[in-house]
């Protein structure tokens, strides 16, 4: 969190490739590694603390809600 209360870059950039269309498998870890520069087991620890956050919620209401819905979905079936 930036000291303004916004979100980082880095977290900006997460919801921004979490709101794209990927061409294949291994596409999007691909470009998780070289574009972002983290392991995709940090992204996503990343993106799931970020479904939680207000900020996100305010940065990327239809991404943060798609994704919120997925998780969902996923906990009723279990």
């Amino acid at each position: 969190m930036t000291d303004d209360g916004r979100l980082t870059a880095t977290e900006a950039a997460v919801l921004a490739y979490e709101g794209r269309t990927w061409p294949g498998p291994g596409a999007k870890e691909r470009a998780i590694r070289e574009g972002l520069g983290m392991a995709p087991v940090r992204y996503y620890q990343l993106l799931n603390a970020l479904m939680d956050d207000p900020r996100a919620l305010a940065h990327a209401p239809s991404t943060v809600n798609r994704l919120r819905r997925i998780r969902e979905a996923q906990r009723a079936r279990r």
